[in-house]
């Protein structure tokens, strides 16, 4: 199938991405019979990082990817980095003792620095770009902003963060639209496509056995007994001593837990054509997460479009207005930008757990998870899976940070699971307006 008409099967929309990324290698599905050392299942950031630091370690590897490498969100999201964990460091310190969360910070620290010293190492591009504004959406927010500025540089050892009051912000932003927040030039975004694309070219080279278009159905046997693990696809079998599975929120039905610990919903983004050079839109290149609950993300493209992401939907269907709502969203943010024309609308499956936090789990001996990364999957489903290779290889303990993380299950079980979730997300956004 060409690319001109190639259309993901999981999420809906083509991608500025895809357009923009050049040619997507392929990798051949599997056929037949295989083992192996480690099984991946998901070929997301997660899986890849996984399996290239398994196979520069001498590991025998095979990465199993249902659709295409890219066709999920971690070839389709806002590709923003931020800096810290998804939940609030303050938060966090509170819950959890200020040594534990000390350690969670600088743990998302070496993660945006392996971020980019893998790219760099391995030589391929993801258009980075510095910095990173949050602006809040009420008044109120504003000394939360100062206190995290404040902290952070006092105690936790960043002062790459600095608080921006409003006319500040609306010079920044190129609009009125929000209070104070923060700029932290400490971070930044990237292409995520591109990302992904080197990230499987380098596991290649490493040796990972790559298959797409492999959806695994089902997985038998389990260390406990004795047995290896048997991973079960339309047209062939995998056999490995240890399985990690690495489908964020296309977990489907291999186990039950993670549908328990990890609930997928609907992000939504839309591209406009490309701006002007002299457009007062974010002069400085940053990007930018605002305040919500269901926050507003944008940031603008090399070739100077503006991507902005938005729109959520917590059901199974496909919503038919994604760009209808991301143009009212653009407009009370920039309403100069009445008349853009949007050239790409897309939009695919997150996941999101309870404490907005991975979850990161040895199921049983030798079959291992991680997902669940509620939005900051671009920095941290990268090192979870750099981490977990390293655990598997040498027994690093670095990943206990992530293991020792209390991740409760949803509430309401199989048949209440989901309609609490849209409830509960649904009283956040309406929040987010009042």
């Amino acid at each position: 199938m060409s690319k001109e008409n190639y259309q993901s099967p999981i999420s809906p929309g083509r991608s500025w991405y895809e357009d923009s990324c050049g040619e997507r290698p392929t990798y051949a599905p599997l056929d037949g019979e295989t083992s192996c050392d480690v099984a991946i299942i998901g070929g997301g950031f997660c899986g890849l990082s996984a399996a290239l630091h398994l196979a520069e370690g001498g590991t025998n590897v095979v990465l199993l990817e249902a659709h295409r490498i890219g066709d999920g969100a971690s070839g389709r999201n806002g590709g923003q980095m931020g800096s810290g964990q998804r939940a609030d460091i303050l938060e966090l310190e509170e819950e959890l003792g200020f040594q534990r969360a000390k350690a969670l910070w600088d743990l998302a620290e070496d993660a945006k620095h392996s971020l980019l010293q893998t790219a760099y190492r391995h030589n391929f591009t993801c258009d980075f770009a510095p910095g990173q504004l949050t602006p809040v959406h009420k008044s109120k927010y504003e000394d939360d902003c100062r206190r995290e500025v404040e902290a952070l540089a006092t105690r936790f050892g960043y002062d790459e963060m600095s608080y921006l009051d409003q006319q500040a912000m609306a010079e920044a932003l190129g609009s009125g639209a929000y209070f104070g927040g923060t700029n932290d030039v400490g971070t930044g975004h990237i292409h995520p496509m591109k990302y992904l694309i080197g990230l499987a070219s380098a596991a290649h080279h490493a040796g990972a056995q790559l298959h797409e278009q492999t959806a695994a159905t089902a997985i038998e046997g389990s260390s406990k007994s004795g047995s290896r693990f048997r991973i079960k696809t339309k047209h062939g079998t995998i056999s490995a001593n240890a399985c990690l599975l690495a489908m964020n929120g296309h977990h489907g039905d291999l186990r039950d837990e993670l549908a328990a610990h990890v609930l997928p919903l609907q992000s939504f983004i839309g591209a406009t054509e490309p701006l002007p050079d002299d457009t007062p839109v974010l002069p400085g290149g940053q990007a930018v997460d605002d305040s919500r609950f269901v926050v507003r993300y944008f940031r603008k493209s090399a070739d100077n479009r503006l991507l902005f992401g938005g729109r959520e939907a917590y059901g199974a269907a496909t919503p038919k207005d994604i760009e209808k709502v991301i143009r009212r969203q653009i407009t009370e943010i920039y309403p100069y930008l009445h008349d853009v024309a949007i050239t790409h609308a897309w939009g695919g499956s997150v996941a999101i757990t309870m404490p907005r936090m991975p979850y990161v789990r040895e199921l049983e001996p030798g079959l291992w998870t991680a997902g669940g990364f509620s939005g900051h999957g671009v920095m941290m489903s990268n090192y979870a899976g750099r981490l977990l290779a390293e655990h598997l290889l040498d027994g690093s303990e670095q990943l206990k940070l992530l293991l020792d993380l209390k991740i409760p299950a949803f509430p309401g079980g199989k048949l209440l699971r989901h309609p609490l979730k849209v409830l509960a997300l649904t009283w956040y956004s309406l929040l987010d307006r009042l």
